[in-house]
Order: structure tokens, then C-alpha cells, then sequence
């Protein structure tokens, strides 16, 4: 049986109370034990987004890639709600199929921090178009993500439809 958008949801709530409180350690980290860190975001563009990417999309990517794979088979989520990630035959995803099902799940996210670091960077100057046409891509790819997701047979997101992933229920 495949798990539902609403049973995904919730898993992915419940998996967030473990990324905010990562980021919260993060924070804590980078102003009180080491506040020097804060200057890798203040310079160059490019540091700077290197820096945000090592320090929270590739921690997070990786907890997902490893719990939702046949290393561990759910991330804490999933396990108190009860679903898992499985290949196309039924199995727990490889490690290469959670990797890139990871890759194309947080690609809204990741274009989102690289759209942020380019607004904060040009201030109050014009934004060029080609800013307007990525936000609208993340907005797109969001709604593709969720629309395929509730109404799509398999309850599949677009992205486990590339990585032929399912979301079942245990």
C-alpha cells in the first residue's frame, strides 16, 4: 500500500524537529564557540554559499540519503509514522537510488539558498530576470513535487517517478 501525501508530510515534520534542532546546535556553534565562522558568510559570494551548502544542505542531504537507504531503511520520520522508501522491487533503496531521489527532493531547497545568497548580495540594486525566472522555478518544482505526490496512482512525487522510489506503508 502506498503511504499517502498526509503520511509523508507528517514523516517529514517529524524529520525536521531533527534537522531545526541540528541548525539550532549550528547556530549555537557558530556565535558562541566559533564566531570567526560567520566571516566565511560575509565575503565572497561563491564562499559563502560553498560554506551554507557543507555546513546544512550536505549534513541533512546525507541523514537522508543513509536512513532512507538499505543502510538504515527510514529515517525517524518514517519509522514513527510507519512508511519507508523502497526500490522498484519492493526493497529498500540503494544507496545510489536514495542518493539521487535525495538530490532531486532538495533541488527546490538548494536553488532557494542559491537564490537567497544573490538577493542579499545585490541588496537594494534591480534583481535581473534570470532571479525572477529561478524563483519561479522553485515555486514550480514545488507544486510539481506536491501535485504528483496526492494525485498521482502510486502516490509518487516526481522525483521518486525519475528515481522509480515508492513510498509505502509498512
Amino acid at each position: 500500500m502506498y503511504a499517502s501525501f498526509l503520511n509523508r508530510l507528517k514523516a517529514f515534520i517529524l524529520d525536521y524537529i531533527l534537522i531545526f534542532l541540528y541548525l539550532v546546535l549550528l547556530a549555537i556553534i557558530n556565535v558562541f564557540l566559533f564566531p570567526s565562522l560567520q566571516n566565511l558568510f560575509s565575503g565572497s559570494l561563491i564562499i559563502a554559499q560553498l560554506t551554507g551548502f557543507l555546513m546544512v544542505t550536505l549534513p541533512v542531504s546525507i541523514y537522508f540519503i543513509v536512513s532512507d537507504s538499505k543502510i538504515v531503511g527510514q529515517s525517524f520520520g518514517k519509522k514513527k509514522i510507519g512508511i519507508r522508501v523502497v526500490g522498484p522491487n519492493g526493497k529498500p533503496a540503494s544507496v545510489l537510488r536514495s542518493t539521487c531521489r535525495i538530490i532531486l527532493k532538495f533541488l527546490p531547497w538548494e536553488l532557494s539558498h542559491f537564490l537567497v545568497y544573490r538577493l542579499a548580495y545585490i541588496g537594494d540594486g534591480a534583481v535581473p530576470v534570470a532571479y525572477y525566472l529561478i524563483g519561479g522555478l522553485i515555486y514550480l518544482l514545488m507544486f510539481i513535487y506536491i501535485g504528483t505526490a496526492i494525485f498521482t496512482k502510486k502516490k509518487q512525487s516526481l522525483y521518486d517517478q525519475l528515481t522509480k522510489t515508492f513510498v509505502v506503508k509498512n
